[in-house]
């Protein structure tokens, strides 16, 4: 074998090496009845978000984002991942929908006119819309919002 072949080998033998590993160390998004955003688990399906809202009688946060959008990686490096917003983030049960494929939550992205992530809206445990935060909001912001709805509730 030439030397020139040699390097032709070694360098699909690389492509392929590198194609393997990048597709097994992609983190999972979804496994199809959570998602995991910022490290938190969210229901993918709203009558069952809601059922459990019910039972605990706490509020849900739903939670519009798509993978495209920077906004929400940034709730999903950030936000998410900060201690404050995560303990006040147990105090909701957690919908998250993404809006390329709503799935069951179609629906529901009618009713909250969700056309444009990231957004996050409020809701009783029986979907009344309590309120809704609109595009980015920092994590100060968000933190305010959140903390404020349990306490009302």
């Amino acid at each position: 074998m030439t030397p020139r072949k040699i390097l032709t080998v070694f360098f699909f033998a690389l492509v392929l090496l590198l194609g393997y590993y990048s597709m097994n160390a992609a983190p999972v998004i979804s496994d199809h009845s959570y998602t995991y955003q910022g490290g938190v688990e969210w229901h993918e399906d709203p009558d069952e978000a809601y059922e459990i809202a019910q039972e605990e009688d706490k509020p849900v946060l739903v939670y519009y984002w798509t993978t495209w959008c920077t906004y929400c990686d940034d709730y999903d490096s950030d936000h998410y991942r900060d201690d404050e917003i995560r303990d006040a983030l147990d105090e909701y049960v957690l919908l998250a929908v993404n809006l390329d494929e709503p799935g069951p939550a179609s629906g529901l992205v009618q009713e909250h006119e969700a056309n444009y992530p990231p957004q996050h809206v409020v809701t009783t445990p029986y979907g009344d819309e309590v309120t809704r935060i609109g595009g980015y909001a920092d994590e100060e912001t968000l933190l305010n919002e959140l903390r404020q709805h349990t306490d009302d509730s």
